[in-house]
């Protein structure tokens, strides 16, 4: 069977949850919250060591403004009221991407991640405000500004994933197949679900279905 470290998500399907439902993308957005601390609970229960979420990219910006408000201001009120939470369950969260956020949650961010720093079940990326075209781009400018030679390993070791393994198991919810500028290089030999199910109604036994195809898997990595 395989071995599963680090699990990555793209959830996706939150807006067109709520416009079925409750008639508004913001209701969606509330109800994928609540699948966030499913999956995180899981993944503890699971013994895995890495969850990387993509919550907003580079290419979100283009959503109405009242969506994104929305959006931050369901992440303020998490970090305000769970980040104490995260902390005692031995949880940290690493922030992946540029934080050009305001004031009020760039302060919350950089306090979050300072307080979990040390904690070591398990580790959460949070990928918000994350294009990982812009990734690799800074990347290969900071060889440039050190004057380091171009090696994979070289490239690997300017990315914000620098310490974090590559992801073994990539879902993406929503019905959707596509990476959409996620992890394109830490991906490189990923193994990639994509689920039916958009993200607030994706549960766990549908994660430990997943999770459960994805140790079937002869993994090969190139070799026969």
């Amino acid at each position: 069977m395989n071995p599963l470290n680090h699990v990555a998500i793209i959830m996706d399907g939150n807006g067109r949850w709520g416009l079925k439902f409750k008639n508004s993308r913001n209701a969606g957005h509330k109800a994928g919250l609540n699948t966030v601390e499913k999956i995180i609970k899981e993944t503890i229960k699971k013994d895995i060591s890495f969850l990387t979420l993509f919550a907003f990219s580079t290419e979100n910006w283009k959503r109405p403004r009242k969506e994104i408000e929305y959006l931050f201001n369901l992440l303020e009120n998490f970090l305000i009221n769970r980040i104490e939470e995260l902390h005692k369950r031995n949880i940290k969260l690493k922030i992946l991407g540029s934080k050009k956020f305001s004031p009020k949650l760039n302060k919350l961010l950089n306090n979050s991640e300072k307080k979990t720093s040390k904690n070591t079940k398990l580790q959460i990326n949070l990928a918000l405000n994350y294009g990982s075209k812009s990734e690799l781009m800074d990347a290969v400018k900071k060889m440039k500004k050190n004057k380091n030679t171009i090696t994979e390993k070289n490239l690997s070791s300017n990315l914000q994933t620098k310490n974090i393994p590559d992801p073994d198991l990539l879902i993406r919810t929503g019905n959707t197949k596509r990476l959409s500028n996620f992890l394109l290089w830490q991906l490189a030999y990923s193994e990639i679900f994509f689920e039916k199910k958009l993200w607030p109604d994706f549960n766990e036994k549908d994660y430990n279905r997943i999770i459960r195809e994805y140790k079937k898997i002869k993994r090969n990595f190139g070799k026969i």
